[in-house]
């Protein structure tokens, strides 16, 4: 069991609910990392008793000092009290939930200091993977999956031999516009693509699921966690998202992991592997299962999914490039500056202009990011 956990992105989705799990497993929680939500980290620090807390926002730092001053928490302010908070010598494992970029450096501080990671933030595979997963080895550290499809992969992998892996298929909901033509997508508005069929989760990735770019990175992420060939991932739309994902043998067997569409139970899994502990988490009601469909993703009219597997097979910064176009056209969409389809333009102008580092260190990642976002940002000079 950990002995004390950090949380980077604890006000979030995942954050939110890794400290449900943390208050039903009595899992000592030691720092906490948010951006800006006062309130919510305030309510956090006064229920968990963390002996650190950080705001990237300094303003909202200085304001959270003041609202738990009655405490013995102490808080952290910007990128360097982050960076502290995530460091924590009481802390041996690391919930990294941030959405986006804004998890990579925060994650490396934390391997370097000989933390585990429980990675819900998908972001830093995509971008740096090959710098993580070596860091990784190089610090003996463990890295456990947090999203629910990996979580997945990595429950029907264990006890089988590597080289036995024939390949490994993600499932996908299909989101909310699962069997809309590109003709239909013209109009979609924000509020259509923030409704999410199955899951609950934050506006990012909400988006990500509605574009199908979340699988796009989830195939990358799985191509450094599991250290398999993208050629060797596959797709598979299920809109029940009752099995999370599979894994294909050799011999013909597949392994699938199935489980009730709540983030929670790998959340659970991540923080008490390879214990598995009974909880009153969503189950599967099977006598209320009617059936199990699935479809081929159509990767002509959810074209991120092309964008994702190219920059994949590309390799080198591209993945990076394509991320941070995407974290920016997915802003412009929420802001409503762009049209749904707009977000692929975006990210297609981004990775045409792209000119590819094949062997990037840190420097190069953080150098490629920022360059792609200022394209990216570009598509609407003059006006959106």
């Amino acid at each position: 069991m950990i002995k004390g956990l950090s949380i980077l992105g604890s006000t979030g989705s995942i954050g939110t609910q890794a400290l449900e799990v943390c208050d039903n497993l009595n899992i000592k929680v030691v720092s906490l990392v948010a951006n800006s939500n006062v309130r919510v980290i305030e309510e956090q620090i006064r229920r968990f008793k963390p002996e650190v807390a950080a705001l990237y926002n300094e303003k909202a730092a200085r304001e959270l000092r003041l609202a738990v001053k009655d405490t013995d928490t102490r808080i952290l302010e910007g990128s360097d009290g982050v960076l502290e908070a995530v460091t924590y010598s009481q802390a041996d494992t690391v919930l990294t939930s941030v959405v986006g970029t804004a998890g990579l450096l925060p994650t490396i501080s934390a391997i370097e200091a000989g933390k585990n990671i429980a990675l819900s933030n998908k972001e830093t595979l995509v971008t740096a993977g090959k710098i993580i997963t070596d860091l990784v080895r190089k610090k003996g550290v463990k890295l456990f999956p947090v999203d629910s499809e990996h979580s997945a992969i990595f429950q029907c992998i264990a006890g089988n031999r590597d080289r036995d892996i024939s390949r490994l298929i993600l499932t996908a909901s299909g989101g909310p516009f699962r069997g809309y033509s590109r003709q239909a997508l013209k109009s979609v508005t924000v509020k259509e693509a923030l409704n999410h069929p199955n899951w609950s989760m934050g506006s990012k990735i909400t988006i990500d699921s509605a574009t199908m770019m979340n699988k796009g990175l989830e195939v990358i992420e799985a191509m450094w966690l599991f250290d398999i060939p993208v050629s060797q991932i596959d797709i598979v739309v299920h809109p029940q998202s009752i099995i999370h994902s599979m894994v294909e043998f050799n011999d013909g067997s597949v392994m699938a992991q199935m489980g009730a569409p709540d983030m929670r139970i790998p959340i659970q899994l991540a923080l008490t592997w390879p214990e598995r502990i009974s909880n009153s988490f969503n189950k599967i009601d099977f006598d209320k299962l009617s059936c199990l469909n699935f479809e081929k993703p159509d990767y002509n009219t959810f074209e991120a999914l092309k964008l994702a597997k190219e920059a994949a097979e590309t390799g080198g910064t591209m993945p990076c490039a394509m991320n941070a176009a995407n974290e920016v056209a997915v802003e412009l969409f929420l802001e409503e500056k762009i049209s749904f389809l707009e977000i692929t333009e975006v990210i297609k102008l981004v990775m045409k202009n792209h000119i590819v580092n094949t062997e990037p260190v840190l420097n190069d990642i953080i150098d490629t990011d920022r360059a792609s976002r200022e394209l990216a940002r570009s598509f609407c000079d003059g006006g959106c």
